[in-house]
């Protein structure tokens, strides 16, 4: 049975993890207080989450959540699903990511949660680095590289293993708390394991030994405990064993899920729980804040990016039309280009024409396609083949200022020669400003039974 929705605050004491159970308030609840969740991870944590963004962040929010991070395993891949489901319920959410990262003595995680723009580019940069440093699919981060990085304008959280002695313990997190500060947490985490008198007891010691203070953190992997069974089934492939022969590499119970925050008070002392908003409003960064930036190398000297896109597109027009540019598609490139200026997406067009100046100077078959077909500018550019002056365009289908977002222009290139492409993209634009998308295909009842 799912658990119930908890109402906002109500008065009442909160008792120390592991001692009785916390007294009820008059109308016979548990006591809670307000809560953030800060380390949460999805489906985008492959073979780890066993829900989707939209299903944490709508949890969340039904439990009376103030915010809740998503930080998936080397991975910002899910954020952009949770973003648009936060909005829409008016939560916050805390964008960020986690590693593994290989210590002198033993492995950790390392949660990374930016506070502003410059953290979050900030923590792009340490996962692509971690990528670079492993196979594909895999990322290796070791302790020196990440304690190096620029990372002060985040908040980090440090979840050790129970292993690790105190002693070694308190030589690591002082080690961090020399670089980082007050923006290092001890994850305090309560997940119902056989030994967790033990090892609250030695966290307590850790924070007092080492100065840096816990904070409550719930390690989530599901949205809700009826995710068990699924959970399971992802550990067992991510073994490769039959779910039978997974034992104990199985989690004991299902603690990995939201819990209300009743549940929570229980759990944890009443400032961990308080010091989880203190992190949430540090943590001012949004999607928001995210606009992109265009290289200038495809403008002309001495010209503005408007400028450059118009004097190309004549030069085009007068290729295009040898006897002279009809009337409707004069005036159809005046309308087009003003629209683009307005809205400032000349570089976007002088990139896509860049590209596709290079293969054609190369000879390397390409085309541009979709709604893109709808765009005199593109086929003056060079970019389509569809001549506007033999149909009506429906130009808003490509660009619209209600959309509120650059258009989407889809150029293919011969297979045998794509490399050439990408190669000329290395060359001009460097390795560290591009890159290749992936895609994370999700399969339908129909080809997941099919699959193997």
């Amino acid at each position: 049975m799912p658990e119930a929705v908890i109402p906002r605050p109500m008065a009442g004491g909160v008792q120390h993890p592991g001692a009785a159970p916390a007294q009820a308030d008059s109308a016979g609840q548990t006591a809670c207080t307000d809560y953030a969740e800060l380390y949460c991870l999805s489906c985008f944590s492959f073979q780890q989450g066993a829900s989707q963004p939209e299903e944490l962040v709508t949890r969340a929010h039904q439990l009376g959540y103030r915010a809740l991070a998503l930080t998936d395993a080397a991975s910002v891949s899910g954020v952009v699903r949770a973003h648009t489901q936060a909005q829409r319920l008016g939560l916050q959410l805390l964008p960020g990511a986690h590693l593994r990262v290989d210590g002198e003595q033993t492995a950790f995680t390392l949660v990374l949660l930016p506070r502003n723009l410059q953290g979050w580019g900030d923590l792009c940069e340490l996962i692509t680095q971690a990528r670079r440093a492993a196979p594909k699919g895999q990322y290796r981060l070791a302790e020196a590289q990440a304690r190096a990085a620029p990372l002060h304008d985040c908040e980090l959280l440090l979840l050790l293993e129970p292993t690790l002695s105190v002693e070694a313990a308190t030589v690591l997190c002082r080690r961090w708390r020399a670089r980082f500060g007050a923006h290092l947490w001890l994850a305090a985490t309560r997940g119902l394991e056989p030994d967790a008198a033990l090892r609250w007891e030695r966290l307590q010691q850790l924070q007092r030994l080492s100065g840096v203070p816990l904070v409550a953190c719930g390690a989530v992997q599901m949205h809700a405990r009826s995710r068990k069974p699924l959970h399971d089934v992802l550990t067992a492939l991510r073994l490769g064993r039959p779910l039978a022969q997974c034992g104990q590499d199985v989690q004991a119970n299902a603690e990995a899920h939201l819990r209300t925050r009743v549940r929570l008070a229980a759990l944890f002392p009443r400032v961990l729980l308080e010091r989880t908003l203190e992190l949430a409003r540090r943590c001012t960064f949004s999607l928001e804040a995210l606009r992109y930036r265009y290289p200038q190398e495809a403008v002309l000297p001495g010209r503005t990016p408007e400028q450059t896109l118009r004097q190309y597109t004549q030069e085009g027009a007068s290729v295009r039309y040898p006897t002279g540019v009809p009337a409707a598609v004069q005036e159809q490139l005046a309308h087009e280009l003003a629209l683009i200026s307005e809205l400032r997406y000349e570089m976007y067009f002088l990139t896509v024409h860049d590209l596709v100046r290079f293969a054609r100077a190369r000879a390397i078959l390409c085309q541009g396609r979709g709604s893109a077909a709808n765009s005199a500018v593109c086929y003056c550019l060079g970019i389509t083949e569809v001549d506007p002056a033999r149909g009506q365009l429906l130009f808003e289908r490509f660009i619209s200022r209600e959309r509120k977002e650059p258009p989407d222009i889809d150029v293919d290139f011969e297979h045998q020669r794509r490399e050439e492409v990408i190669q000329y993209i290395y060359q001009k634009y460097g390795r560290e400003r591009a890159a290749i998308t992936a895609v994370a295909s999700s399969y339908r009842p129909r080809s997941a039974l099919r699959g193997r």
